[in-house]
């Protein structure tokens, strides 16, 4: 449970009044995620030496820690609103190319964890009972970083900051009762990560996410 401690204080500390809100909606989903290939650049831990490496990562959704996220929107009209959105979203790098760029660990399984603040637009019962929408949104990536070089120079196993982050998503809900709603959404996601590692070393790299979420939401 102990990587949900983090993702949660922050949600419920941004959700704090949203009692108050006339029209707040909070979400919850999980769904499959992949990442597509990226470029590992940085500086070895302990050697200094360069590398630059394109690894092939994988998601592993449905494996423990599972992939998930949270929403909670203010909508402000029938048609637009603003989001607060956590995901746990993850990555394993290829075992064949993270032992190519000379890595026995290479990944971010507690989570690449994103938190944005997004714009909201939908379109109320556009298709009989269902709802369009769309969203779109900045915020910061804290990630769990878990590298361990295959020469033992460095084990790094800690949450850090390591940039920004991107959102988009667009999906489409279908109410259950006045209270409860079903969805289904494509979510794509962008992270800057510049991670310090230890004796020294750093990561860069960006990290891109796709995914098909399914969700349930509730209106206050």
């Amino acid at each position: 449970m102990k990587h949900l401690i983090l993702p949660t204080a922050l949600f419920v500390s941004g959700l704090a009044g949203a009692a108050a809100a006339q029209d707040f909606e909070a979400s919850v989903y999980t769904g499959w995620q992949t990442a597509p290939h990226s470029r590992i650049t940085g500086d070895m831990p302990g050697t200094g030496d360069d590398f630059d490496e394109l690894i092939g990562w994988e998601g592993k959704s449905f494996e423990m820690p599972p992939y998930w996220g949270l929403r909670g929107t203010w909508w402000q009209t029938d048609t637009f609103g603003w989001a607060l959105e956590f995901t746990h979203a993850k990555v394993y790098a290829n075992e064949d190319d993270r032992d190519d760029a000379g890595f026995e660990t290479l990944e971010f399984t507690d989570g690449i964890n994103i938190l944005t603040v997004n714009a909201m637009q939908r379109w109320p019962e556009h298709w009989g009972k269902l709802t369009p929408f769309v969203g779109a949104g900045l915020g910061i990536a804290v990630p769990h970083v878990e590298v361990a070089t295959t020469n033992g120079t460095d084990d790094t196993f800690e949450y850090q900051y390591t940039g920004p982050s991107a959102r988009l998503l667009a999906g489409m809900s279908y109410p259950i009762n006045d209270t409860w709603s079903v969805y289904g959404e494509y979510q794509f996601t962008y992270s800057w990560v510049n991670a310090d590692l230890d004796q020294g070393g750093t990561l860069e790299t960006d990290i891109k996410t796709n995914a098909l979420n399914v969700g349930v939401s509730m209106k206050f």
